[in-house]
């Protein structure tokens, strides 16, 4: 390849590129690009609306990309065509639209859900099908570990329902979820209450005599 046909980075299609001439643009025009996008994909609409989100529509919006992963695994109509790339977007999409972790985690954990309820019912997929959900649950596992500690007793429930559902289930897939969803438990498991000392025994039976 010579140099006359090497692709130019200050001209191809990075954000390093666009940026600096987008920041000339006036606000009329920057609203009209926005408008534009807008009308061209239903993917788009759901983005920039998720990004505009007022607190009022966040449930619908959640629904939205909610319905997005399901219909990969559940379809109205039809059989899943489980697309899983298109499913791992939805997720990836809320998330950098609203920034909202409760949410974030229900896609994760709706993601990992109809995984596992897919496998049970149409038995065993494809290695390919079997590191996502894992991989997913990896995420959720994560995401719970972090910045969204005070979330984990809404999941515990639901991860302990997977893991029940998906016993049986070959390629490790099983394990793998025991093994997450048990170190989750025992991360989050209630300390043991302090057995009483000696002289908290004897200041109790004191009291009883008194």
């Amino acid at each position: 390849m010579t140099d006359q046909t090497k692709p130019n980075p200050k001209t191809s299609g990075n954000w390093s590129a666009v940026r600096p001439h987008l920041a000339t643009w006036s606000q009329p025009a920057l609203l009209a690009l926005v408008k534009n996008l807008y009308d061209t994909r239903a993917e788009n609409r759901d983005f920039i609306q998720a990004c505009c989100q007022p607190e009022e529509s966040s449930g619908e919006v959640l629904e939205k990309y909610r319905r997005k992963i399901v219909d990969q695994f559940y379809p109205a109509r039809g059989f899943g065509k489980l697309k899983l790339g298109e499913a791992r977007k939805a997720i990836r999409d809320y998330r950098k639209a609203t920034g909202n972790l409760p949410g974030t985690a229900e896609l994760l954990m709706t993601y990992v859900e109809n995984g596992a309820q897919f496998t049970d019912e149409y038995g065993d997929i494809d290695e390919r099908f079997y590191c996502s959900i894992e991989s997913v649950l990896n995420e959720l596992a994560a995401l719970l570990q972090g910045e969204a500690r005070e979330l984990y007793p809404q999941f515990c429930g639901r991860l302990a329902s997977v893991e029940q559902l998906t016993d049986g289930i070959g390629w490790g897939f099983h394990d793998f979820i025991a093994d997450v969803a048990g170190r989750l438990e025992e991360e989050f498991a209630e300390p043991v209450a302090a057995q009483p000392g000696p002289q908290q025994t004897k200041t109790a039976k004191t009291d009883r005599q008194q």
